[in-house]
């Protein structure tokens, strides 16, 4: 069973059998497409196409039913080459704007929030479970730091990042310092490094703090923990999630040992991660600011549990940094609504986050 080009009649029939299947979970059959299609040719001549599809792999038939449904090839012809997307409705927009646009510039950190906010939104709209990413750090431009002395042994540190982005950790302390102290290796750092993105900082700090004016003990635990300090968070602490109530209402998810499989699923976080942001192939539908966006099919999913999903993603952007958004949904979803979703989320979160620098 090789994959070959279709025709014109071919990708119509399969065309119809998609969005057919996408609204009744149901087999579609010949006789159905006749009676509500009208095609120009016979219920014979539409069966004879529907084997030619099933010949070569874009169509099967499940054992229980004369109706035909799509293979993950089909999918895959019909999300490269027939759907076209048009815009997002205005109701649709105006509900994403109101819960992204609500957090303002003065919430500094709210960026957990706007990101959470998005997850729940993009599921609602979607009626499926939701991804929000939140963006690599490295390229981050760092505004400032403070420290909080939660005891004598330990100490809070917080980084403010660009765009409402707050790291905080928490350190363990070996050495006594007093809150004068503190304030003084803040302040050096502060000056010497704000403006340069965390991986600058990675790679020069010491350098750049080698003579300054300042407590030597703090300054070199400072020092020696930059690479905590100043990397990346684990990626599974990045993933904001949602919409797992309008997943399982689907169809598909009716068996339990699929349901299990799901929750198993989305409790792994780490993999659920690596899922949204090494997700492709891409696609050709170009949003405003240039960006593909990617659909991955079943098997085309690294993960086994993700086997019987579709995941639509794309990246956003603030300065530098890029971050995620997806959608993870059956095979049978309505693909060209997930992308305009996506895509208009995507533009929406880059153009808030970005505003605020």
């Amino acid at each position: 069973m090789t994959s070959r080009n279709l025709n014109a009649r071919e990708r119509q029939v399969l065309g119809i059998i998609i969005q057919s299947y996408v609204v009744t979970a149901a087999p579609v059959g010949s006789r159905y497409i006749a009676r509500n299609y009208k095609l120009g040719f016979s219920d014979a001549t539409i069966r004879n196409v529907m084997a030619e599809l099933e010949d070569a792999g874009y169509i099967s038939q499940p054992h229980t039913s004369a109706g035909r449904i799509p293979t993950d090839q089909g999918y895959r012809y019909y999300v490269d080459l027939i759907m076209t997307v048009q815009s997002l409705d205005e109701q649709e927009k105006q509900r994403i704007d109101a819960n992204i646009g609500q957090f303002g510039i003065e919430r500094k950190g709210a960026s957990a929030d706007v990101l959470l906010s998005a997850a729940k939104v993009l599921g609602s709209i979607s009626r499926n479970l939701s991804v929000v990413l939140s963006p690599t750090l490295s390229n981050a431009i760092f505004e400032k730091l403070d420290m909080v002395l939660l005891s004598s042994t330990r100490m809070m540190v917080i980084l403010s990042i660009q765009s409402l982005f707050v790291k905080t950790i928490v350190m363990e302390l070996d050495l006594e310092v007093s809150r004068q102290t503190v304030d003084e290796v803040v302040d050096v750092i502060n000056e010497r490094l704000a403006g340069l993105t965390l991986a600058e900082i990675r790679r020069s700090i010491a350098k750049r703090l080698y003579d300054c004016d300042c407590d030597a003990a703090l300054k070199n635990l400072v020092v020696r923990s930059a690479g905590t300090l100043f990397d990346e968070s684990p990626i599974f602490e990045r993933l904001y999630i949602s919409g797992t109530e309008y997943i399982v209402d689907q169809p598909e998810f009716k068996q339990p040992e699929k349901v299990r499989d799901l929750i198993t699923m989305i409790e792994d976080k780490f993999s659920m991660a690596k899922l949204v942001e090494n997700n492709g192939p891409l696609v050709e539908v170009i949003r405003p600011s240039g960006i593909d966006i990617s659909i991955s099919i079943g098997k085309e999913n690294s993960e086994r549990q993700a086997e019987e999903l579709t995941i639509v993603s794309t990246p956003y952007y603030i300065g530098n940094m890029v971050g995620k958004i997806g959608i993870f949904g059956p095979k049978r979803m309505d693909y060209e609504h997930a992308v305009r979703v996506i895509n208009y989320m995507a533009d929406s979160l880059s153009a808030k986050l970005s505003d605020v620098n």
